[in-house]
């Protein structure tokens, strides 16, 4: 039973955090594509900034599967 419980639990973070990474990533793609389009001169000024955000929005994913995973470790 409790087993279940934790395995339930890490599906649950990852869902959750693939999720919202995947819509704060999908959001902020967007946002940079419509700033792009408005302002082509500062295209590198934005593309730089967007890649940095799309990096550290995955970190945040990968802290999450961690966070999986220890809880799938006291299984």
């Amino acid at each position: 039973m409790t087993s279940g419980i934790i395995a339930l639990a890490a599906a649950l973070v990852l869902c959750v955090t693939a999720a919202f990474t995947a819509m704060a990533q999908g959001k902020t793609a967007s946002q940079a594509m419509e700033a792009i389009a408005r302002q082509p001169e500062a295209a590198g000024d934005i593309r730089g900034a967007l890649v940095i955000s799309l990096a550290l929005m995955e970190a945040l994913t990968i802290y999450g599967m961690l966070v999986a995973f220890m809880i799938v470790g006291k299984i």
